[in-house]
């Protein structure tokens, strides 16, 4: 029988080396990269079979040819060359025994090197993994200033390495899947026993095993799956991090994270709404320091989703709220404009968002550059032309700045500030007093796992909240043991 890449899964390693070999060409289309090197250790013959730059070379040739070479006791019989290469001699630490052509395929893609030998109807995978990797470096989506430098990347067992160094206990647990029916992407799941919620774990692993998709490149096509009740709401219910050391902090809070081969970023389940506003950079400054830091965060959230469509609102509904001067100056600056404020307000969104998203697709060499001066050209130009006026142009710099305090939810902030310019233009405050109504709501209902998005807040956790606007000393956090489940219903 010839077998393709759609019935090959459960076919059998045959005895015979040619089978063997012609069967491993067949299923893979007799791929350009499917390397097969068949040798003679002592006057029996074998194959290892590797997939074209996804071993080391050097280590196969000293963990793998060399020893096979110095192996000259067999006198011709299969069984003690196979016993040779899978128990007696050391090649790799990550070997194992396979039988069927579903495995031989899953271990050659992910860098093995597969021993076949004429005889026997069973295989030997060695991990002698060598493909180009990008080196450690330091996050770009999560800046800090005096935390560790190092940020995750592509591979995913450097990525548990990296988690590791930073956590010696035993139990701190990987259990490692494979999702996507064409990709079977490693996904690991990672946390602590005894901190983190098994109920958690368990359902993770059961929506994990029913994904079924063909191919799985990034962690948003495992994120809408673990969160797939969660569809009228506007923020994530769980929380995105590039950052080693901020991934240890939340599996030390009993938090569940998954690692997704081939991307740089660790999902953590479940979130809060006030995680986005804790950084690494907190734990390295006195506690008065870091409430001032997270008061201004707070803030800048404020005036991010708000601002805009309070200074429509004001101008248009309410200009009773101005002094006489401010208000004098805010007549003279929009009676030569063409648009109402509304219209105005929205234009000027639009372009910035457009240079937000130019700067981060272009090259990064050129891309911040092109954003600012763009900004400001455009800016500059818009007003020199009477299309909107200047103090318009004011409150989109303050709060294009203040998005740029959270990144981790700026697309949602992008929307509220939308939703907000269009309450503030069709109703005034009565219409922005019912959006953060209807915000508050959304956000109040929103649960996963069991906890409240809103939690400490609500439901109400006095040990929860003392790390929330404040930081407590270390004396007080080494007594506190706090983890996620204090706020799970």
């Amino acid at each position: 029988m010839e077998y393709t890449y759609k019935n090959y899964k459960q076919a059998c390693i045959p005895q015979k080396l040619s089978d063997a070999i012609a069967y491993c060409k067949s299923i893979s289309g007799n791929t350009m990269d499917l390397n097969v090197m068949e040798v003679t250790i002592s006057d029996c013959k074998c194959a290892v079979v590797t997939i074209e730059g996804m071993v080391s070379t050097s280590s196969m040739a000293e963990l793998v040819f060399h020893p096979l070479m110095e192996f000259n006791n067999g006198n011709g019989n299969p069984q003690e060359v196979f016993d040779y290469v899978n128990t007696y001699s050391l090649m790799t630490n990550d070997k194992k025994v396979i039988y069927n052509y579903n495995d031989v395929m899953q271990f050659l893609f992910s860098g093995f090197a597969v021993v076949f030998i004429d005889g026997i109807p069973k295989a030997i995978a060695l991990g002698i993994q060598g493909y180009n990797v990008r080196s450690i470096d330091e996050p770009s989506a999560e800046g800090n200033i005096r935390c560790a430098k190092e940020g995750f990347v592509e591979v995913i067992r450097t990525n548990i390495s990296l988690i590791r160094r930073r956590m010696k206990t035993p139990a701190l647990r990987f259990k490692m899947t494979q999702v996507g029916k064409q990709s079977s992407t490693d996904v690991c799941l990672a946390y602590i026993e005894g901190k983190a919620d098994n109920k958690i774990v368990d359902t993770i692993n059961k929506k994990l095993s029913n994904i079924e998709l063909d191919d799985v490149l990034t962690s948003g096509y495992i994120d809408s799956f673990i969160t797939d009740g969660l569809k009228k709401t506007i923020f994530n219910q769980s929380l995105i991090t590039q950052r080693p050391d901020f991934l240890c902090a939340m599996l030390n809070e009993g938090k569940v994270a998954l690692l997704i081969d081939g991307t740089p970023f660790a999902i953590v389940y479940p979130s809060t709404f006030l995680d986005n506003f804790i950084t690494m950079d907190d734990y390295c400054e006195r506690p008065y320091v870091t409430t001032i830091s997270r008061i201004v965060r707070f803030l800048s959230f404020i005036l991010a989703a708000c601002m805009p469509g309070i200074y429509v609102a004001t101008a248009t509904f309410h200009p009773e709220m101005l002094s006489i001067k401010l208000l004098f100056n805010l007549v003279l600056s929009e009676e030569g404009t063409p648009y109402p404020l509304t219209t105005e307000m929205f234009i000027i969104i639009i372009l910035f968002e457009i240079l937000r998203e130019a700067g981060i697709r272009m090259p990064k060499l050129i891309g911040s550059t092109v954003s600012i001066v763009g900004g400001l050209i455009i800016g500059d130009a818009a007003v020199r032309s009477g299309l909107i006026s200047s103090p318009l142009l004011i409150v989109i710099g303050v709060t294009t700045t203040a998005t740029f305090a959270l990144s981790s939810i700026s697309p949602q902030l992008s929307l509220i500030r939308i939703w907000f310019i269009l309450a503030g233009g069709l109703a005034g405050y009565y219409g922005l007093a019912l959006s953060i109504l209807v915000l508050v709501i959304n956000i109040s209902s929103m649960e996963s796992f069991g906890v409240a998005f809103t939690s400490p807040i609500s439901p109400y956790s006095k040990g929860g909240l003392t790390n929330t606007f404040t930081r407590p000393s270390f004396r007080r956090l080494a007594k506190r043991h706090h983890t996620i489940k204090e706020y799970q219903k």
